[in-house]
């Protein structure tokens, strides 16, 4: 069976141009439901069995995954991935399975993320100046990453991603490829810049125009978890809250730029979302703004 699932997720990554991880997450998914298969139908699972799999089975395997307290989000995204693997060797294998069809997807509640105050960014400014000063480069290199993913709203990924040629000379945009290889086009700020800038005068090492800009203390490029550990380290020090993580810097930018006026479509392109109805959480966030200015601040706001 895993030379099938290998086989998926290669075409997944070559063929649907999927990340790498995104594909291992599907993969290890897939392995997860052939895992209970395994003990569901009593024996080792071939590729023809699985066919046979019907709606008591699927939905056994939902169950299993509840019982092990998984999230709503996490299962279903095993379940699509599951039906993503289903097609796949119906078309090219011809094994059939119609009951997967009929199973619905675990209603995932919506999270709506927090901004976080400007005033906690310019603080963090501060915190690294103190945290990082007896490493200069550290220092500017934790700052640009900041300014960088506050000012131009990146995924982490897509900062990491950024290689030294694709900042040279202080562009006005950046060209972002962002989830399934969509590319847009970014501005840029001078304050970002100039952050940047800094940073490289005083890295020590990665200067090759291919390298990556964001390196880690022993000069690899730097892991995503790395990143998130910056962040950690700031939010800790100034005791700010847990949602205060790399994505809440991109979060912090799509707000202010919707608070002042910002059209959806225009933002819905810059964060490089695929589907409107991802950019439109927003608006829920800024009404909840409203709605708490409302309800402190109107005279007959809190009459019964």
């Amino acid at each position: 069976m895993q030379e099938f699932v290998d086989e998926f997720t290669n075409y997944l990554i070559k063929t649907r141009n999927y990340s790498a991880h995104t594909a291992l997450a599907y993969g290890a998914d897939i392995d997860d439901f052939l895992q209970f298969f395994d003990v569901f139908n009593g024996g080792t699972v071939k590729i023809n069995d699985i066919a046979n799999a019907d709606t008591i089975c699927f939905r056994a395997w939902l169950a299993d995954r509840q019982k092990r307290e998984l999230s709503f989000k996490s299962t279903a995204r095993a379940l699509s991935a599951l039906r993503g693997f289903y097609k796949y060797i119906d078309k090219y294998h011809g094994i059939k399975n119609d009951a997967i069809g009929l199973i619905s997807s675990p209603r995932v509640p919506k999270k709506l993320s927090k901004a976080i105050d400007a005033s906690d960014v310019a603080d963090m400014g501060d915190a690294i100046r103190v945290i990082d000063g007896n490493e200069p480069w550290i220092a500017a290199r934790d700052w640009a990453l900041v300014t960088l993913l506050f000012g131009c709203g990146l995924r982490i990924s897509e900062a990491l991603s950024l290689k030294n040629i694709d900042v040279a000379c202080a562009p006005e945009s950046l060209r972002i490829t962002g989830k399934g290889s969509k590319e847009r086009m970014v501005p840029v700020l001078p304050a970002v810049n100039r952050a940047i800038e800094k940073y490289i005068a005083l890295r020590p090492f990665g200067n090759a125009s291919d390298d990556e800009l964001f390196r880690s203390v022993r000069g690899l490029p730097m892991s995503a978890r790395m990143a998130e550990k910056v962040i950690e380290k700031l939010r800790h020090y100034l005791q700010l809250p847990d949602y205060v993580t790399p994505h809440a810097l991109r979060h912090t930018f799509a707000t202010a730029l919707l608070s002042d006026g910002a059209d959806l479509r225009s933002l819905q392109e810059l964060l490089g979302h695929s589907s409107l109805s991802t950019t439109q959480l927003y608006t829920k966030v800024n009404m909840s703004e409203i709605m708490d200015i409302y309800e402190h601040c109107h005279p007959r706001a809190n009459e019964n």
